[in-house]
Order: structure tokens, then C-alpha cells, then sequence
């Protein structure tokens, strides 16, 4: 391209000073010189002696530059540079937007319904996907899609590990969810890690690997099946809730009494936490350091309960009402986390 660049205001220039022409009609006759297109045009100027020396100049040698650059570029288009240049932005362009995104590692039967479910919770996904059929069906419903190998570091570095808020590994083989686990963990130590697992042994070694939750399909789906059998009313209305913008949230107090202040010991009925923030509080944990005189977990707490330090609130609201409850506690929180399901 500089070479052609070169020749092209070489030929101008020689034009300029053999012929006196303007710039215009220097650079036009270069253009149907090179280009082959000949004379034809009533309006070309007239070539004298020197001006004919610069079009036999250019006949020789710049066609010689322009089937080389032609050449080249055929060779760049036909070896995928322009392509590698172009994933290399996108992917570029992937790391400067996606911010507390969600990872999904494979877009098979699981993923696909993962990403349906997240896409109706408007939660900003990214699959990370190899199969060219299965990208172009998850482009085709909109998704941001990363083709790569999701077991190589370089991979999930490029998906924005070390950003995003949960990554799921639910490729098919226990062996790569495994790979993708042990990536993920030693790159982002405090990222939520989910795996998908076929047997028992599989679950294991996910858990060692450092997997906060493995799901298995089959025992999900046989629960699932058990459960509607035995409480059908149980299972519609966490579906109706699926399908909601209720959410449930698990609220993690410090355990420093110091930074819960005027909340530490005072109960829901003096906080006034459901009224003031219209969410509803349907579990306490209580940490070990209460179990003695405190149940481990309170379900449906009463006006009468307390709050203290290590406790863990499950609260159910709309996003705005769960926004609120965690301002009323202000500093006294720890994490907060969306519970899984």
C-alpha cells in the first residue's frame, strides 16, 4: 500500500511538473492510467513529450505495484489476517464493555435454557462458545457471543473474568467444566462460580476445584419432578416468581457489633425493615456463635426477632425494595447476594 501510495503521487507530481496541470487533473490522470480505463474521456488533457514519459513511467511500473498490491491482499484475505483483525476488536471491544456480566460456557440444551433465563432478567450475558452452529443460533437471538476454547485462561480473560459477576461452566463434559473451574477460580478468586455436573464424583471434584454450586440436571430435574408431585402449589408460585421482577436476596450482617450500631440487638418490629422498604424477610440464619440459644435458621421471623452480628437475612422484594432493605442496613452489611434458582 505505500509502495502503490508512492506511485500514485509520483506519477501526479511528474504530471504537475511536465504539464502545468492542477492537482485534479494530475491525480485523474493517474487514475485512468493505472486503472486501464485509456483516454476516452473528452475532457482528459493533452499529453505532450514529457507528460507522455510519466504515462509510460507509470504503465511499466505502476501496474507492476498494483497487481502486487492486489496480490497481497488477495493472499491476506484467503489466510483469514482481515478476520483475526476483526475478532481481535471485537474481542477488544468485548473487554471495554462487558462489566458485571455473566459467563456461560457452553450454549448446548443447558445453556440455551440458562441464557433464556437470564436474557428475561435483562442480566448483560456472554457466551463463550467453539461450535460455529451453536454461535450463530445464540447471534441469532441476540446474544454477545466469544468463540474460543473457555478451558484456556487467555479465553476467559478476553471474556472479562476478572469483571463479570458469576461465570457458569455447563459444557457437556465434566472434564472441561473441571478445566474451566480451575481457570476461573485461580483468575478471579472472589467471581461466583457455577458448574454443571453429570454424576456424584463429578460434583465432588468441582466443589475441591473451587465451584460455589454444582447443579446436576438429573437430580434437579427429578427433584423438580418429585416436588410437583408432593406440593404443586409450591413449585407454581416459584414459578410465577421466576417470571416476576420479584427477586430473593441474601443479606450478609458483619460480624463486628461495631458496624451494626443502633440495628444490633433491636428486633423487626422496632426496625420497621418490611414497612420502611416494602420487602419481605422470610428467613434468618443464625451463625454458630448463636446456636446454643437460637435456633440455627428462623423461618418466617416473628416481630420478636432480634438481629446480631453473622446473621443471614433471606428477603424477598422487587429490585427497588431489595435496594431499599440494604440501605436501612446500611454499613452493617457485608454482601449481598441473589440466591440461585
Amino acid at each position: 500500500m505505500l509502495a502503490l501510495a508512492l506511485v500514485v503521487n509520483a506519477g501526479a507530481a511528474g504530471y504537475r511538473l511536465a504539464e502545468g496541470w492542477d492537482w485534479g487533473d494530475c491525480y485523474w490522470m493517474v487514475l485512468i492510467t493505472l486503472s486501464t480505463m485509456g483516454f476516452s474521456d473528452p475532457d482528459t488533457p493533452i499529453v505532450h513529450g514529457g507528460g507522455r514519459l510519466v504515462t509510460a513511467l507509470l504503465l511499466m511500473g505502476g501496474l507492476v505495484v498494483v497487481q502486487q498490491t492486489l496480490q497481497k491482499l488477495l493472499e491476506l484475505t484467503n489466510s483469514g489476517h482481515f478476520q483475526r483483525l476483526r475478532e481481535r476488536r471485537y474481542r477488544q471491544l468485548l473487554q471495554r464493555t462487558m462489566k458485571q456480566h455473566v459467563i456461560l460456557c457452553g450454549y448446548g440444551r443447558i445453556g440455551r435454557e440458562i441464557a433464556q433465563q437470564l436474557s428475561a432478567e435483562a442480566v448483560p450475558l456472554l457466551v463463550v462458545e467453539m461450535e460455529p452452529d451453536r454461535i450463530a443460533e445464540a447471534q441469532q437471538r441476540g446474544l454477545t457471543v466469544l468463540q474460543g476454547d473457555a478451558t484456556l485462561d487467555d479465553t476467559l480473560e478476553e471474556a472479562g473474568i476478572r469483571h463479570c459477576r458469576a461465570l457458569v461452566a455447563a459444557l457437556p463434559s465434566n472434564a472441561a467444566n473441571l478445566y474451566v473451574i480451575l481457570s476461573a477460580r485461580g483468575l478471579a478468586p472472589r467471581t461466583r462460580l457455577i458448574a454443571r455436573a453429570d454424576s456424584d464424583e463429578a460434583e465432588g471434584k468441582l466443589r475441591l476445584a473451587g465451584a460455589d454450586q454444582v447443579v446436576s440436571p438429573y437430580v434437579a430435574g427429578g427433584r423438580t419432578m418429585a416436588a410437583t408431585a408432593l406440593r404443586p402449589l409450591a413449585v407454581n408460585f416459584m414459578e410465577l416468581l421466576a417470571g416476576s421482577d420479584c427477586e430473593v436476596e441474601e443479606f450478609q450482617l458483619s460480624e463486628d457489633p461495631r458496624r451494626l450500631g443502633d440495628l444490633n440487638g433491636r428486633s423487626l418490629a422496632d426496625l420497621q425493615l418490611g414497612r420502611r422498604s416494602g420487602a419481605l424477610v422470610l428467613a434468618i440464619r443464625n451463625p454458630q456463635s448463636l446456636a446454643t440459644d437460637r435456633p440455627a435458621l428462623v423461618a418466617n421471623p416473628g416481630g420478636d426477632v432480634q438481629l446480631a452480628p453473622g446473621q443471614l437475612l433471606v428477603v424477598m422484594g422487587s429490585k427497588l425494595q431489595l435496594q431499599r432493605f440494604g440501605a436501612l442496613l446500611g454499613e452493617a452489611l457485608t454482601a449481598v447476594e441473589t440466591m440461585q434458582g
